[in-house]
């Protein structure tokens, strides 16, 4: 049984945590600050997971008295440059609160069998599956053996699929594969960021470089230094990060914006989108010279309506999870369920299949789940994202739910205003942030335009 100790010094999220980790047959001990960690002494343990702010000293303090004891740090979103810096000073992982109890248990179970692996780990067989990873169909094993033989390899990796079919797996698959696994592996979605902040974000910037640089930044491309850094959704990269990024990729530079000094970074690309970047660079919102460079390895991701012989399998490990999250264990699909479920399309693959589940747990009454707990309703074509019918009579009942009627309405408001207004303007009018905005917009299938001001070089 391996032995944790957990450093938090709220007692709400340190019994929470006990709690969850303690059910998945964990031994665990904690403490609410640095000195008490130091009087249990910390490298009596297989792990310790400690909040990066606390009461005296930092979190950080523990990495190197704890050595070789790995350290995984919490840390809000809002705090993420202060994760980056963790895993710079040695940090084995991090993990945002509010934490997905999941993830959490993935990242802990990673790092401990990662740390407890002979050092020169045996290959892993031709077909299995990397973790987090299921499914055994064909068009899956053609992904694994494709993983298998690029990881090592250390070149530049370019995923396709449609939204929701697990990019970022397959991203982390290739770092822990890899002669990297190690260093940092930075995950960066390229469409969660404003478009006036992204090429800060990326290559950081020099103190007073622009309004509001009250201080010099590290971009998140030098905190990858030595590791990976994975950019998804890289087709809503701005003309001019692209050029960046170009010059990283071809020289293995960055400059940090007001700067006149350059650095050099030695950091693995890998990329994802669910767009056909070479059609963009011929309409000029991708570089094609960047597309080149990005396209040394492609692995393209099946949707699910192609993993016939996978879909149930991949619902029970979902089910599963949504049932410890919600202490909702024994609950079951009905027969009925389970062959909506085989039959439906998934326009919105894993990630939807895992909604529809969510909802199930939550509103089943009885031991079974039925389809109308899942609130299926499969579009009339079953190969594509189904578009909401124009509501042309003002006043007109409606029999859909009020979610879908929410929904008609995004879809109408962006439409109309996207041509005058940025994305930041569009999501603040709406009462969104802008990451939800551009999640909308691919459950809906709504293609985000290039106005005048993005594409200026």
């Amino acid at each position: 049984m391996s032995r944790i100790l957990i450093v938090e010094d709220e007692a709400i999220i340190r019994a929470a945590l006990r709690r969850l980790l303690e059910r998945h047959d964990y031994q665990i001990s904690e403490a609410g600050s640095v000195a008490e960690a130091l009087e249990l002494d910390p490298q009596r343990f297989d792990l310790i997971i400690s909040d990066l702010r606390l009461p005296g000293e930092p979190g950080t303090a523990l990495i190197e008295v704890a050595a070789p004891v790995p350290v995984l740090i919490m840390t809000s979103y809002a705090s993420m440059r202060s994760a980056v810096d963790a895993l710079k000073q040695g940090a084995v992982d991090y993990v945002a609160k509010p934490f997905d109890h999941d993830e959490l248990l993935d990242t802990v179970a990673r790092t401990l069998n990662s740390h407890s692996r002979p050092s020169t780990p045996a290959a892993p067989a031709e077909t299995a599956a990397p973790q987090e990873m299921i499914g055994d169909c064909q068009p899956m094993q053609i992904v694994y053996n494709r993983i298998r033989k690029t990881a090592p390899a250390d070149v530049t990796v370019l995923i396709q699929g449609e939204s929701g079919t697990g990019k970022e797996l397959v991203a982390r698959a290739l770092h822990r594969q890899s002669r990297r696994v190690q260093a940092p592996l930075i995950c960066v979605n390229c469409a969660a960021i404003p478009e006036t902040l992204i090429e800060s974000e990326l290559f950081g910037h020099e103190k007073g470089a622009f309004t509001g640089a009250s201080a010099a930044r590290t971009g998140l491309v030098e905190a990858a230094d030595g590791g990976t850094l994975f950019l998804d959704e890289i087709g809503e990269l701005p003309l001019d990060a692209q050029a960046r990024l170009l010059r990283v990729l071809q020289e293995g530079e960055i400059r940090k914006i007001g700067s006149v000094e350059t650095r050099h970074v030695d950091v693995r690309l890998i990329a994802a989108t669910h767009r056909d970047l070479h059609a963009l660079s011929k309409s000029g919102e991708f570089r094609l010279d960047l597309y080149y460079r990005l396209n040394v390895m492609q692995i393209d991701l099946p949707p699910l309506r192609d993993r016939e012989d996978d879909i149930l399998k991949i619902a029970d490990v979902l089910l599963e999870s949504a049932c410890r999250r919600h202490a909702r264990e024994g609950l079951k699909l009905s027969r009925t369920a389970r062959r909506d479920i085989r039959d439906y399309p998934w326009p919105g693959n894993v990630r939807e299949l895992e909604n529809a589940l969510e909802r199930g747990v939550i509103l089943a009454e009885g031991h079974l789940i039925h389809t109308d707990d899942l609130g299926l309703n499969p579009p009339s074509d079953s190969r594509s994202v189904p578009k909401p019918a124009p509501s042309n009579v003002p006043g007109e009942p409606r029999e859909l739910e009020d979610d879908l009627s929410l929904e008609d309405y995004f879809q109408h408001f962006v439409l109309e205003h996207q041509d005058q207004m940025s994305e930041t303007e569009l999501a603040q009018k709406l009462g969104i942030s802008r990451k939800c905005l551009w999640e909308r917009r691919q459950r809906l299938g709504i293609p985000r335009k290039k106005g005048p001001r993005s594409r200026t070089a």
